[in-house]
């Protein structure tokens, strides 16, 4: 179990989210041994402070849902977030910036957050596949890994699909043996976890981690 819980961020991403939801899921995350909570920038500093003697990470998203803000304010977020206590950031890319095939700006913006983080937190970039073909996602997988980042990751979780089997085998022949994959969006139990791990994935990013660890279906909106 303790394997498996070690590869799970355990998540709380939804918007009203309350200061006790989020102390309750740090506490649960220091229980199971997670690799990491993910909460909102704005609810880092609350999580840091449950967490900050124990191996849990503190995650925080950044660009999130959309991806739409500008390389600069996704650069000033991350490092106001890494400020308050989170070690890992996980950054929407320009999605349309992406499918009009503008990869200079989708590897700029990409690289501002692994900029700013360098050194002081491990970055995934999300690349949001279910509003990808395959081409753009090999594309945003290799502009990711160009500009440095530590992690791909599928989803999140907000937008009209999560992560699929065939997109993390895809992602992970793309993204070679060296970055990390992270499957989000929609896994809600420990055989999907187990076959998204099967497929490449070193990462599950869910809000159902305790259900999954435990081996029962749980309910995500992540």
């Amino acid at each position: 179990m303790n394997n498996l819980a070690q590869t799970i961020d355990h998540t709380l991403l939804k918007a009203d989210a309350t200061q006790d939801e989020i102390i309750k899921l740090a506490n649960e995350a220091k229980e199971y041994q997670f690799a990491s909570v993910c909460v909102n920038p704005t609810w880092v500093a609350t999580a840091y402070d449950i967490l900050k003697d124990t191996q849990v990470k503190v995650c925080t998203v950044i660009g999130f849902p959309l991806g739409a803000t500008l390389p600069a304010v996704k650069a000033f977020e991350t490092e106001k977030a890494i400020e308050a206590g989170a070690t890992e950031v996980d950054m929407v890319i320009n999605i349309g910036a992406l499918k009009d095939g503008n990869n200079q700006l989708v590897e700029e913006d990409i690289r501002a957050v692994v900029e700013a983080a360098k050194g002081k937190a491990i970055t995934k970039v999300i690349i949001e596949t279910a509003l990808l073909t395959n081409e753009e996602k090999v594309r945003a997988c290799q502009l990711a890994k160009k500009a440095g980042t530590d992690f791909v990751k599928t989803s999140t979780g907000f937008s009209t699909g999560g992560a699929t089997i065939g997109d993390i085998a895809l992602m992970r022949e793309e993204v070679g043996p060296t970055l990390g994959v992270k499957a989000s969006g929609g896994v809600r139990d420990r055989e999907t976890a187990l076959a998204m791990i099967e497929a490449g994935a070193t990462r599950i990013g869910a809000s159902a981690g305790i259900s999954i660890v435990k081996g029962e279906v749980g309910q995500t909106d992540y």
